[in-house]
């Protein structure tokens, strides 16, 4: 497997595999049952997600590396998911009523990141890589369950109660600019769209906006314009908070390297 090929597909995978952490924080912590489980089982799907594309890797790796290592063993810089899925859970400058976790930022984070994957898991079934086609077909499904469990929070927030619309909305100003990832020119997601195996990510930003702009209209939110810090973690230079992310997912795995349970 080619070096950009295999760093695309990592992409794809840490970046499952970093919000499904993300949102298993919420285990035991959501604000109605439903909501845990919920959360719970989106996380599960998110794993699972992870666990086929670096499986997908490592059976193609001569480097003798497994799903395991290349998920508990790599370093931060070495991570290429986007920045956006290593927030914490929380507009920094709201106080929240469920110690460090924001509820309207875990549904705004998750309704922006379901919408994207949809398109790209819909793109991918016809990926030259027949792994990668199979991998997609299964989580387009679970992608479509996320975005419609996001969709239809992001539109009861906000067009719900007035403290529940400022929180949303806040975190809308706060997450949309990391959406500018996206979209920014990589060389990874270049090669990997030209031979036919990933998806030109330009080709769809409009189908995106029109999915963000109709559901937005709904929640009666504002989109705040574009623009800001261009955020880039699928190079590798992330937020100082992916650290504190791998820190706790990987701390078991490094403290016993090799063990099996």
């Amino acid at each position: 497997m080619a070096g950009l090929q295999r760093e695309y597909l990592l992409h794809l995978a840490d970046n499952a595999l970093v919000l499904g952490q993300r949102n298993a924080e919420w285990c035991g912590h959501g604000p109605i049952i439903e909501e845990d489980l919920a959360l719970g089982n989106m996380s599960l799907d998110l794993i699972g997600q992870a666990r086929l594309l670096y499986s997908h890797v490592a059976e193609a790796s001569a480097s003798g590396a497994t799903e395991d290592t290349l998920a508990y063993l790599r370093d931060a810089p070495q991570f290429r998911n986007y920045t956006l899925v290593e927030l914490p859970h929380r507009v920094m400058a709201l106080p929240t009523s469920s110690g460090d976790r924001d509820f309207g930022l875990t549904i705004v984070r998750n309704f922006l990141y379901s919408a994207l994957m949809v398109l790209v898991w819909e793109a991918l079934r016809g990926s030259q890589d027949a792994q990668l086609a199979a991998i997609a077909a299964k989580s387009i499904k679970e992608a479509n369950y996320h975005l419609r469990h996001s969709r239809d929070w992001l539109v009861r927030l906000g067009d719900g109660t007035d403290e529940s619309k400022r929180r949303a909305q806040a975190a809308l100003d706060y997450l949309l600019p990391y959406t500018q990832e996206f979209w920014s020119d990589s060389a990874m997601e270049t090669s990997a769209a030209r031979c036919g195996v990933g998806v030109d990510m330009a080709s769809l930003r409009g189908r995106w906006d029109a999915l963000l702009d109709a559901a937005l209209e709904e929640a009666t939110l504002r989109r705040p314009a574009a623009g800001g810090y261009l955020s880039t973690g699928k190079h590798g230079v992330h937020s100082e908070h992916l650290g504190f992310v791998l820190a706790e997912m990987q701390s078991l795995a490094r403290q016993h390297p090799g063990a099996e349970w």
